[in-house]
């Protein structure tokens, strides 16, 4: 019998700290992105969205729903298998193939999801480097952090973006360093100090793993993310990324020698015991990938660029306040996760907006924000209305 009390007394303290997570029934609508339908308690209504991580709308773009409509006449839905038995398609290699291309890597692999690659690789580096240490950044994703905790290694944690903090930490290993670091940070939209860092890695001969899932498909010259941007590929061993935010479709990845992920590939429990992506998902994210490497993709990067940057003047001239950085995330601090969730309620029924509450423990307490998303399909309306929601709901409820 279900012990019924053990689980209430979990979500009613949730309710009390104001931490309780509710999930809004969102309905994207095709073709009119960043429009979507609200199934509320009340009634259905169209909102915009301002917190999708489909940054560039290639979720809704033409070209990616036309490969997966093929795909699906070709193949059908699902792809019958783990890789392992009968669930590698020609599908699957081309995309692992078109990875590589675009992070400039001999080889990629494919899971299901961003969050299972960097679990499982970093479970798996364990298995294949004994003695391996991770040196880890100490605002990386919980994917990152459950994985090095998983493997069993010894894991020693550096301040965020604090060069000699790293550097001691590196000169603690006793066995083979790597560090483990993001590229943007998704809920501060800092970056990290990527040169750096592969200056200390050669230095103390550090393995380098870099989850990139905030800026593939938004930075570099062909979407390769900021390790592209900054021309050092050749210095990131193991490149993590995403198929579900930039390029708009669904799984994760990762790209690095052909050796290692062979290697992994043999070993990693979440690649091998899982039913591998269906084709149709692996078709639309290879067409979406072939798009915005080529020069019409640099151009909805600078249309991206470019709204996001009206959104930030735009709030800056409001007096909102926001955590500056140099990307496109706008995090709008609130500071208070019961206020949070009520400024989001209020955008949400009185002003056709929505925007999820950023809470612990996503967020350090106190530290509670909406984090809007600008993407290319957002305009100067939507922004005005947005503004408008946001002044109203901080005076309404601030105390």
């Amino acid at each position: 019998m279900l012990p019924i009390d053990k689980f209430t007394q979990v979500t009613d303290q949730l309710k009390e700290s104001g931490n309780y997570r509710v999930f809004n029934d969102i309905q994207r609508e095709r073709g009119s992105f960043p429009t979507s339908i609200w199934h509320s308690k009340y009634n259905i209504k169209k909102v915009v969205n301002w917190c999708s991580n489909d940054y560039l709308g290639m979720g809704q773009h033409k070209v990616v729903l036309d490969a997966m409509r093929t795909a699906l006449d070709h193949v059908g839905a699902g792809s019958g298998g783990t890789r392992n038995i009968s669930g590698t398609s020609h599908y699957h290699v081309a995309l692992e193939q078109e990875l590589a291309v675009l992070h400039c890597k001999p080889a990629a692999l494919l899971y299901t999801s961003a969050y299972v690659a960097n679990e499982w690789t970093l479970i798996a580096l364990k298995k294949i480097i004994p003695d391996v240490e991770y040196v880890s950044d100490d605002k990386n994703h919980a994917s990152l952090i459950q994985g090095m905790r998983h493997s069993g290694a010894v894991k020693h944690v550096f301040r965020h973006n604090d060069m000699k903090d790293l550097e001691s930490k590196l000169m603690a290993v006793k066995g083979t360093p790597c560090i483990v670091f993001e590229s943007v940070y998704s809920m501060d939209g800092s970056v990290s100090l990527i040169s750096e860092i592969c200056e200390l890695a050669d230095k103390y001969h550090a393995i380098t793993y870099i989850d990139e899932v905030h800026a593939v498909g938004l930075y570099g010259e062909q979407g390769g993310g900021m390790v592209q941007q900054l021309g050092l590929e050749s210095r990131v061993d193991i490149i993590n990324g995403t198929l579900g935010k930039a390029f708009g479709c669904h799984g994760g990845y990762i790209a690095s020698a052909a050796e290692l992920i062979d290697a992994v590939r043999s070993v990693s429990s979440g690649f091998i015991f899982t039913t591998s992506l269906p084709p149709v998902v692996c078709a639309g994210a290879t067409a979406s990938i072939k798009f915005l490497r080529d020069e019409t993709g640099q151009v909805l990067r600078e249309k991206h660029q470019s709204m996001v940057y009206q959104t930030k003047q735009a709030l800056r001239a409001a007096h909102i306040e926001i955590l500056e950085n140099q990307t496109h995330i706008v995090p709008v601090m609130v500071r208070d996760p019961k206020k949070c969730k009520k400024i989001s309620d209020h955008l949400l029924y009185e002003h056709d907006t929505y925007i999820q509450p950023i809470n612990y423990p996503t967020v350090p307490e106190g530290s509670e924000r909406l984090r809007i998303a600008p993407t290319p399909n957002h305009n100067q309306v939507m922004i005005d209305t947005l503004i408008k929601g946001l002044t109203t709901g901080f005076t309404k409820y601030n105390d």
